[in-house]
């Protein structure tokens, strides 16, 4: 089949999306389906070379005006998609929907989180929790983004999400729950993912992987910092916060235990990663993280909050340690417990692995291929019909 994937990233970018999209075009590209990933990028980013990947990468210019990007994916989706047995969205979703009305061809939408929560937090529009959000009457530019984002999931004809939690947060959009199929995301950790020396030159040292925004809370990890001694603190990933986190690091006397490696390919990421000894992800918002699977794989026992699909992948005190978004003081303990009891790190590392069979790439591949053939057949099924009634 010809498949066109429409997503918002992929790499150099760093994020969900640009780990997952090269892997599952690449997968159905081995399996013989001709694959096309349509994207947006920076700017210096426009004329890379994209031919060590066994499928076709359009990229759009993201830095464009909003009306004129909007435009050139609509009509670059309309071009590429006329080919296309199916669509798969992994972001792009308001504009593969409205191209799609003219294409009408079967449809397959990826949601990894509420885009109109993430804006509305951005902008300042609301204060309230992932949840929260969700029931509660908020201003008008924030409910249009909540239609927006529910108009366009209802156009897909199947909803792929990584978790439980995030389908039963999807439902609440309207989707009929028969439409909407958890598939685990998978990641594959390459050999050459060697650990690179960093800094700092603590005997500990955490690390923590992700956009540099409000929701991720890096700030409480870096507070939690200041009271453990002989621990750094690596940051890889970059975003509207690091000015603030970098100033927090300073106030506390700690700025040379915090290294902000900045945005890095997916190989520096893992290379950063399996130089340190514990994985941190303090965020209060999470669909189903992939990098708390990569850490798991790499061997590193993992302290995360007890948010979104998170629950799904670490069971406290079994396979790593959870604690409740905003609780400061039990993140402080938890870190506390793992820097000095290096037996409790490695049996819950060892005992992680165990559940990683939840989450092999084969398994992630043959059941979105599976999404998408019967989406397909089904599509094709409605159109003999109509065309004979």
């Amino acid at each position: 089949m010809k498949i066109l994937i429409v997503t918002g990233i992929v790499p150099p970018d760093i994020g969900g999306p640009a780990t997952y999209v090269p892997l599952i075009a690449g997968a159905l590209a081995s399996r013989g389906h001709q694959v096309k990933v349509l994207t947006t990028s920076e700017p210096q980013d426009l004329s890379l070379d994209d031919s060590r990947y066994p499928f076709r990468v359009i990229r759009v210019n993201r830095r464009q005006p909003l009306w004129r990007r909007t435009l050139t994916l609509i009509r670059l989706i309309i071009r590429h998609g006329r080919e296309a047995d199916a669509i798969y969205a992994n972001g792009m979703h308001f504009e593969t929907a409205l191209a799609n009305k003219f294409l009408r061809k079967p449809l397959v939408m990826k949601i990894v989180g509420d885009e109109a929560w993430e804006r509305a937090t951005r902008e300042g529009w609301t204060k309230d929790g992932f949840e929260e959000f969700q029931s509660k009457r908020q201003p008008w530019p924030a409910e249009l983004n909540k239609w927006q984002r529910a108009w366009a999931t209802g156009q897909a004809d199947r909803v792929i999400v990584p978790s439980r939690y995030l389908k039963r947060i999807v439902t609440q959009w309207g989707i009929p729950e028969e439409r909407c199929a958890v598939v685990y995301n998978a990641v594959e950790i390459p050999e050459e993912a060697k650990p690179e020396r960093t800094p700092p030159t603590t005997p500990v040292k955490l690390i923590t992987v992700g956009r540099l925004v409000p929701w991720k809370h890096i700030d409480k990890v870096i507070e939690s910092l200041a009271h453990l001694k002989d621990v750094g603190l690596v940051v890889v990933g970059d975003g509207p916060d690091r000015q603030r986190l970098e100033a927090l690091a300073s106030t506390f006397g700690i700025n040379g235990r915090v290294h902000f490696a900045g945005q890095r390919s997916k190989k520096e990421t893992l290379a950063l990663m399996a130089a340190c000894d514990i994985f941190v992800l303090n965020s209060s918002y999470e669909g189903l993280p992939h990098v708390v699977v990569e850490a798991i794989q790499l061997g590193l026992p993992v302290i995360a909050t007890a948010v979104g699909g998170t629950p799904e992948v670490v069971q406290d005190g079994e396979t790593g340690l959870l604690v409740q978004p905003g609780d400061s003081e039990a993140l402080r303990e938890a870190l506390r417990r793992l820097v000095t009891d290096i037996s409790l790190r490695q049996r819950l590392a060892h005992k992680a692995r165990a559940v990683l069979y939840k989450f092999r790439f084969e398994t992630m591949v043959n059941e979105t291929e599976q999404i998408l053939t019967k989406t397909i057949r089904t599509g094709d099924n409605e159109r003999r019909t109509g065309a004979n009634s």
